[in-house]
């Protein structure tokens, strides 16, 4: 409930995600960690408290100037008590069952008092942190500590201030009712459950039947350990597990797709399709278009050429009204003509693979703009150059 008050109220968010360890707590609203000076001339750190004034399911103007104080007697820079801050002192004030506040605080900033909570706890703060500053420049409050969350509140474990910092939190809220399928987790698919798990989407499904081995730790995000490897666990195992660390409904399906299984993607909204097997992707491909299921196709074409690399990634998009440029584009056939068939992946070339599918999905979800409206994506390593093809603004 205190994280669903402090985002529905613009005040308190806003103190959050400036990094104040903010707390609400039987009706007070706490900052803990608040840098001051004590009698000893010395930098401690107490807890600012303020009475908490709601409407409904977010707050309102602050009743009252007055705040609380869990520590000592907060003195300036020399040493001298703050008398023309403390208001009240051994006042014995329970806010909590081990914290009981023994200072109040008086400062009105204008007859009108404080507009909001973000107002009034900064401006004692700032008080008691310029002090502080004086002995010690580097004491802040600001200490940008992780938040828990809990299941009913988000799918993070904790909360995601990235968003919020940048301002972006409703824009990522469209990618939140999406039940997505990664298909192959070799080094593309794993850079794409990479981003892909830093979003709102709902659910992440992962199917792969092979083993997590040593080869696929230079070519996937992340470091896993020596005894990390010889755990021999399989590929959606070992990712569900390291990112289940931050976010929750990760689901691994230790199995490749074939004709036996398919029928699981049915209930998908998205697939990222990273299979190297022709045969294979033949099949999905079909099934995803008999069923409606937008998707993206991932490739990767390179050869080595008098002792470098050249080629190319590709990414091929097709939705329920735009798909017949896939005959085309997406070759079905299997060959051993190029490395990446070999089995042989280059780490950077995956990872802007990735990159670029998660970004044309991110269009579709309304993420980002999309004027092109393309549907191929080519990226060429010799030329440095990308070429978009397709272009549903064209038919």
């Amino acid at each position: 409930m205190s994280h669903e008050l402090i985002n529905r109220s613009t005040d308190l968010k806003l103190l959050r995600d400036e990094g104040y360890e903010v707390e609400l707590l039987n009706g007070y609203l706490l900052i803990r960690h608040v840098p001051y000076v004590n009698d000893k001339k010395q930098v401690a750190y107490g807890i600012l408290v303020s009475s908490l004034d709601l409407s409904g399911d977010s707050t309102v103007k602050p009743s009252d100037h007055v705040a609380f104080w869990v520590g000592d007697y907060p003195c300036n820079s020399k040493g001298s008590q703050l008398t023309s801050l403390v208001n009240q002192c051994n006042i014995q004030q329970q806010i909590g069952n081990e914290i009981t506040a023994t200072h109040s605080f008086s400062q009105k900033p204008s007859p009108e008092g404080y507009a909001n909570y973000h107002q009034k706890m900064t401006q004692y703060v700032k008080i008691l942190e310029g002090e502080a500053h004086v002995i010690e420049p580097e004491a802040t409050s600001n200490m940008f500590l992780p938040i828990k969350l809990t299941e009913v509140e988000s799918v993070f474990c904790y909360s995601d201030t990235s968003s919020s910092r940048a301002g972006i939190t409703s824009i990522n809220e469209k990618l939140k009712k999406n039940r997505i399928a990664i298909i192959g987790l070799g080094g593309t698919g794993s850079y794409i459950l990479d981003l892909v798990a830093k979003t709102t989407v709902e659910e992440i499904h992962l199917f792969d039947g092979d083993k997590f081995l040593q080869h696929n730790a230079f070519r996937s995000p992340g470091a896993p350990s020596f005894d990390d490897l010889t755990k021999i666990t399989t590929k959606v195992e070992w990712f569900a597990g390291t990112y289940s660390k931050m976010r929750r409904k990760i689901i691994p399906h230790s199995q490749f797709i074939d004709e036996s299984n398919i029928t699981e993607l049915n209930s998908m909204d998205f697939v990222f399709l990273c299979v190297d097997s022709g045969k294979s992707r033949q099949t999905i491909i079909n099934h995803l278009l008999e069923n409606k299921i937008s998707f993206i196709d991932v490739g990767m074409g390179i050869c080595n050429e008098n002792g470098s690399l050249v080629g190319s990634v590709r990414i091929t998009t097709c939705t329920p009204s735009f798909y017949k440029h896939m005959a085309k584009r997406i070759h079905f056939e299997d060959t051993d003509e190029d490395e990446y068939s070999s089995n042989i992946q280059i780490a950077d070339m995956n990872a802007l693979n990735a990159s670029l599918a998660v970004i044309k999905w991110k269009k579709m979800c309304g993420f980002y703009h999309d004027f092109g409206q393309e549907h191929h994506t080519v990226y060429g390593i010799s030329t440095n150059t990308v070429t978009n093809d397709e272009n549903a603004n064209e038919t």
